[in-house]
């Protein structure tokens, strides 16, 4: 189904005549409110601290109802992120921000790319995919372990106008899972500068190194944009 008809589907199904009024009848304390089109907690977290300063209120989106993003079917991070960011900017008639990203391995063609999410089916733990990238990898010498992390994000707003931000991360696959923090394939994607993966840094590193944190900072200045704007408060 095209976006465009995923999109009108939910507000049917999800707004009815009513709207979100728990979010409507809020006293404004913030210009516009920013939903993160995000079921991942973690996710949500680094961008909200990234975006910390804007006179926004970021929310997530169980916070705003029932929404149903569409699956992430595109074939490129943009196609899926602008999806996503326009189903739930309709849905909610808020701004709304997400993201795709993914694993780019030089040595598997760019692969598991946009599949970074569902590598080696569904169901599978961040744990279990990190696994299967490291059996692929197995024998490939460290000079040809070359990757990247690439995010797209797409900022929609509720009159269909749809901003993109991109960032990147360059680093290399590690033989063996190393570090705590993070999610996904954090901790075998090591960043050469520092030689340590981003499981292995703090918070304050990873949002000043991660391909998140790159493309985030393209958010604010679209966000300023949209602040600025004499049709900001109508949107809040």
């Amino acid at each position: 189904m095209p976006c465009a008809a995923i999109s009108y589907l939910v507000r049917s199904i999800f707004l009815g005549a009513t709207g979100f009024s728990f979010l409507t009848n809020l006293p404004p304390t913030h210009k516009i409110t920013l939903v993160v089109a995000s079921g991942n907690r973690a996710k949500y977290k680094e961008i909200a601290a990234l975006l910390r300063g804007l006179d926004v209120r970021i929310v997530p989106l169980d916070r705003v109802g029932p929404v149903r993003v569409p699956p992430e079917g595109g074939a490129s991070f943009l196609e899926n992120a602008r999806c996503k960011a326009v189903t739930v900017a309709t849905a909610t008639g808020r701004v709304a921000l997400a993201d795709d990203s993914g694993l780019e391995v030089d040595a598997l063609g760019g692969a598991p790319g946009v599949l970074s999410a569902r590598f080696g089916g569904p169901g599978k733990t961040d744990a279990e995919r990190c696994r299967l990238l490291l059996d692929k990898l197995r024998g490939v010498p460290p000079d040809r372990r070359t990757a990247r992390f690439r995010c797209v994000i797409a900022v929609a707003e509720p009159g269909g106008a749809v901003h993109f931000s991109e960032g990147t991360c360059e680093g290399r696959i590690t033989d063996t899972p190393r570090g705590s923090r993070g999610f996904g394939y954090d901790p075998v994607f090591e960043v050469p500068s520092l030689g340590r993966t981003l499981a292995e840094v703090g918070p304050s590193v990873k949002n000043r190194l991660s391909h998140r944190a790159q493309a985030v900072r393209g958010v604010r200045a679209i966000l300023k944009r949209i602040l600025s704007s004499p049709g900001a408060a109508a949107q809040d």
